[in-house]
């Protein structure tokens, strides 16, 4: 007995068909729209994304600068600053800021500083103390993979919403042919099933 093949029909809700319902119309433009609002909305999304966080770094290395400052204490023995790899420790320094004052807070300095020794800070625009800023390269692996995980966060929602919109029209298409096999056993006097 040989194996019967059927033809699979592209874009058969586009097509000219009596057995159509206005569901399968509606269906094929959901899927359509669909189809480019991830595309576009994920692209979108993912680049403006992207930009943003370049913006971001580029004011970190305008707005963080380079401080000399002066180990107040000794650093051995201290908490290292990360986690058990982290070959800095979190210790107090004291540095002077444009205006002349002096300010004193911890800094992650390396493991055997000795008090008196001098090390290099970063403060942003307010003299506190904080991390340097990113470089070119990390910038643009932050964005670039902060761009991806928003693009397809993006296009991952909308996909959702026609799969949502897909299932509902799937469940009322599925309650028109109940009750038109109801009809029509009703009319012909028996029940199938």
């Amino acid at each position: 007995m040989a194996a019967s093949r059927c033809a699979k029909v592209r874009l058969w809700r586009w097509r000219r068909n009596p057995l159509k319902r206005p569901s399968d119309l509606i269906e094929a433009w959901v899927v359509l729209a669909g189809w480019v609002f991830v595309l576009v909305g994920g692209l979108i999304a993912g680049l403006a994304t992207a930009a943003a966080i370049e913006r971001d770094a580029e004011g970190q290395r305008m707005e963080r600068r380079r401080v000399p400052a002066v180990l107040v204490e000794d650093a051995e023995g201290r908490v290292p600053a990360r986690g058990a790899t982290d070959f800095r420790v979190w210790a107090t320094v004291r540095w002077t800021a444009a205006d002349g004052s002096t300010h004193t807070d911890e800094a992650r300095v390396p493991v055997r500083a000795e008090a008196g020794n001098h090390v290099t800070v970063w403060t942003d625009g307010n003299g506190r103390i904080t991390d340097g800023p990113l470089t070119q390269g990390e910038a643009r692996a932050h964005a670039i993979s902060g761009g991806a995980v928003v693009g397809a966060g993006a296009g991952g929602m909308v996909w959702c919403a026609v799969w949502a919109v897909r299932l509902g029209l799937e469940r009322r298409r599925m309650a028109q042919w109940a009750a038109e096999w109801e009809r029509i056993d009703t009319r012909w006097g028996w029940k199938t099933g």
